[in-house]
């Protein structure tokens, strides 16, 4: 989908904000091909990641600046990038240490610092006389409120991704493997655009009860009637933004502690529609959504939720003690990953919801229900 020139003049206008306000001079963005770190470069450049990493530099005054390792010269359509200065450069790090003190630059924000920025370049940048800023929660709540022009941009990675669900339920049939009933939907997402941008796990189990660990779909045991599948499905569409769903599959039904989660389960995404609302914090929300597993012996897998752009896993996270106020037109991801107090069960599911006025708006028309395969 093609961006608009007023759309790429906002996002440099709200990112150029937020380091006047913090005092940065420039940023620097780090991509990789690392799944789901890969947006980043994508919202701020236009390039689209197919192998290696790059960089995309936003001055506070100046032009930006698209910064590629020679090696990787070509790999990618450079030309998609909007960015007229693009550079190829030995070692990426080195080239940005030396522009920064070449303009003057005191203090630079780094997004990517603590993921995606390869080690030599991280070295070499580190070694100059800027100083390096951790920017990585700032720059996630810079792209955390969605524009008009993006907010379809993101229903179509979700519409997508919902298709992709039916998919996986209309290849549901005990007997075969769980790789095979997930394949499907990975044709159907490549085939619909998403390259390599699909990260697909699944958590299963016998008698009605999934482990608690995410695996690879098995690609040898047949499904018994009684396994229980969560499919965790993330893709990025053509948009590039991601999109998580999750719901449980089953033949013959859930186990009796399974079922008693899922009961709460239901209850904890109706507390996400009222909860979900601007002006509250992601701490309010996660006491309210997790609130719904009190009494059953249980515990977080990991956290509550986050929001989703064309990073897989942003800020603000939904948990305890992020303070973070939520605004109108974030995407937020809710999933409890909710793991029994013995570690050896669990039941998981996704769903994603704008932030509006008066609470979270469902993006999926999917029920939050189990479903055995004859709903196809």
């Amino acid at each position: 989908m093609k961006v608009s020139q007023a759309e790429i003049d906002r996002r440099y206008g709200v990112t150029r904000q937020a380091l006047e306000r913090d005092g940065l001079d420039a940023l620097i963005v780090t991509g990789t091909e690392y799944t789901g770190f890969e947006g980043a470069i994508r919202w701020l450049s236009g390039f689209r990641m197919v192998h290696r990493y790059a960089y995309a530099i936003l001055p506070v005054d100046g032009d930006p600046i698209a910064v590629f390792p020679a090696e990787a010269r070509w790999v990618g359509e450079h030309d998609e990038c909007w960015i007229e200065n693009k550079v190829f450069a030995e070692t990426p790090g080195a080239w940005m240490a030396e522009i920064g003190s070449t303009e003057g630059w005191k203090r630079v924000g780094v997004y990517g610092y603590n993921f995606a920025m390869p080690v030599r370049d991280y070295r070499a940048l580190t070694a100059g006389d800027v100083e390096i800023v951790d920017y990585d929660h700032a720059f996630d709540l810079v792209r955390a409120v969605k524009s008009e022009e993006e907010l379809p941009m993101v229903q179509s990675s979700f519409d997508l991704n919902e298709k992709g669900f039916w998919k996986v339920l209309e290849a549901y049939e005990p007997g075969r493997t769980e790789a095979e009933i997930m394949a499907p939907a990975e044709e159907f997402f490549v085939a619909n655009g998403t390259t390599r941008t699909t990260m697909n796990m699944v958590l299963s189990g016998p008698h009605g009860s999934a482990g608690p660990e995410f695996k690879h779909p098995n690609p040898i045991r047949p499904v018994e009637p009684d396994d229980l599948l969560l499919y965790s499905i993330e893709i990025a569409g053509p948009s590039g933004y991601w999109a998580e769903f999750a719901r449980p599959i089953t033949r013959s039904g859930l186990s009796p502690l399974s079922a008693r989660i899922m009961e709460a389960y239901q209850e904890c995404f109706e507390r996400a529609r009222t909860s979900l609302r601007a002006g509250a914090t992601a701490h309010d929300v996660h006491m309210s959504v997790f609130g719904a597993f009190s009494g059953l012996d249980v515990k977080a897998g990991h956290v509550t939720g986050h929001s989703i752009d064309m990073i897989m896993v942003a800020h603000p996270r939904i948990g305890e003690g992020v303070e973070t106020v939520l605004e109108e037109n974030m995407i937020i991801s809710i999933h409890p990953h909710v793991v029994t107090g013995d570690d050896r069960h669990c039941l998981y599911m996704q769903e994603t919801f704008r932030v509006t006025p008066t609470g979270g708006e469902q993006l999926s028309s999917v029920p939050i229900q189990v479903f055995d395969g004859t709903e196809r």
